[in-house]
């Protein structure tokens, strides 16, 4: 059994989706898991933690700012641990692009942090159009129209592949 604290960052709510997911997967498997957005987590957190898994989503190509912010400030307790991360991005949908070898914003990512993280992993997001504001709604559709990806404004579609982030769960469990 190990002690597992897993930080989010979620812009609509996915990321929070998929590490609750998880929380539930590695619970099951006879773990303490505490679930936290990046704001809550804190040193004495994060030193109780056995493993640190860290899960944050991008929105116009960027992750955000506090994501960065959190792992600079923590960088020498998360290379202690066992620690992962992994983004969510809808770009991920693409099989050319839903690993972390060929996620363009996981890698500019980990190129721009200083942190190593165990493992690392990219899982496909969602688009809700009729969940965002005007300015977002637009900004996505022109977005998946030039990327070939679903422009339906009442469309909402989950990309995310459960059985991948089971296996990533199961992967966190084994560390």
């Amino acid at each position: 059994m190990s002690r597992i604290l897993i930080v989010f960052s979620t812009v609509d709510g996915q990321t929070k989706k998929i590490c609750a997911r998880l929380a539930r997967q590695l619970e099951e498997e006879g773990n303490e898991v505490e679930l936290l957005a990046v704001d809550d987590a804190s040193d004495a957190k994060l030193r109780t933690a056995d493993k640190i898994v860290v899960g944050a989503s991008i929105r116009y190509g960027k992750h955000n700012k506090k994501v960065y912010a959190f792992v600079a400030e923590h960088e020498k307790e998360l290379e202690r641990k066992k620690s992962v991360f992994f983004s969510v991005n809808v770009v991920a949908r693409k099989p050319n692009r839903n690993t972390a070898d060929t996620n363009p914003y996981l890698k500019r990512f980990l190129k721009q942090i200083s942190w190593k993280p165990t493992k690392v992993a990219v899982f496909a997001g969602k688009i809700d159009y009729q969940r965002y504001g005007l300015f977002d709604r637009s900004m996505i559709r022109f977005i998946m129209w030039l990327t070939k990806g679903p422009t339906d404004p009442k469309a909402s579609i989950e990309f995310t592949d459960w059985e991948k982030v089971a296996a990533f769960g199961k992967t966190v469990n084994e560390m």
